[in-house]
């Protein structure tokens, strides 16, 4: 079972496949479960990538399923690969369990989008910005878990770029005038968001503080991941801070999510607009 990293893209396509299989075949969890002498409980958290994928069961729930070796080969070769643990696994103490959850998917998105309602959003931020957040957010840190909070943020921001991926960030300009750290910490930070402004895979909208109400006006932090991967397909993120992060895969709710975004950013300013003062 891998130690709290989360699941890779790879584990979840996998995990994804055996549902289906188990679907199209007609056999119910519970028949499933026999088949691996396990609670249905088991095969409910294999098909959700909460645990590790072991080759002998696998195995089992394919040969219950009737699955031909043509379509068993491929999945029982993969397996290896889906159970490796993420490029994120080193950080797992400095991350949250929802982050566990997500960063897989961020890790495969070929475009990110977000919306914060109160701050420049988590893959904009500058170190020393993230860190002034950290260290109110999370008092009780040792300097070194703040720090490797600041590394993770840097590494995930670095291997978006890394690999051609769009961001698409969309906040208020509440956000610019929010001292978060020292003046120098927002100097910083609005220099690093007009040198994002100019990056070919980085658009950033900014909502002017007299800018009329517009659809995601009081929504809490959103994302929309688009994973190129059809058993995938695209995710929402949607944050309670201090309470809870969900992360939603049904496409009507993802839909609706990515429909209020979208009018939103038709709402603000183009892409390209010099930041507010």
């Amino acid at each position: 079972m891998r130690a709290r990293s989360g699941p890779t893209v790879e584990h979840r396509v996998l995990a994804v496949r055996l549902r289906r299989l188990r679907e199209r075949a007609g056999i119910s969890l519970g028949a499933a479960a026999r088949a691996l002498d396990a609670h249905p409980a088991t095969v409910r958290r294999i098909e959700r990538a909460e645990t590790g994928l072991d080759a002998r069961q696998v195995g089992e729930l394919l040969r219950c399923y009737g699955v031909p070796p043509a379509v068993a080969e491929p999945i029982m070769a993969a397996l290896s690969a889906a159970n490796l643990p993420g490029w994120w696994h080193r950080w797992r103490e400095e991350m949250e369990s929802w982050q566990q959850e997500i960063i897989g998917m961020e890790s495969s998105a070929s475009l990110v989008r977000t919306w914060h309602p109160a701050l420049v959003p988590e893959l904009l931020r500058t170190p020393a910005y993230a860190a002034a957040l950290y260290r109110t957010r999370y008092p009780d840190d040792s300097p070194a878990r703040r720090e490797g909070r600041v590394e993770l943020l840097r590494e995930r921001r670095r291997r978006l770029c890394e690999r051609g991926a769009a961001l698409w960030a969309l906040f208020p300009a509440a956000a610019l005038h929010t001292r978060v750290g020292d003046r120098e910490t927002m100097d910083e930070q609005r220099a690093a968001l007009v040198e994002a402004m100019k990056e070919q895979h980085v658009t950033v909208q900014v909502v002017p503080l007299d800018h009329p109400p517009h659809p995601l006006t009081g929504v809490p932090p959103l994302h929309i991941l688009r994973v190129p991967v059809p058993e995938i397909g695209d995710q929402a993120v949607l944050e309670t801070p201090g309470v809870r992060v969900d992360l939603i895969d049904d496409p009507d709710a993802v839909m609706a999510h990515r429909i209020r975004l979208d009018a939103a950013c038709a709402a603000a300013p183009g892409p390209g607009t010099p930041l507010p003062e």
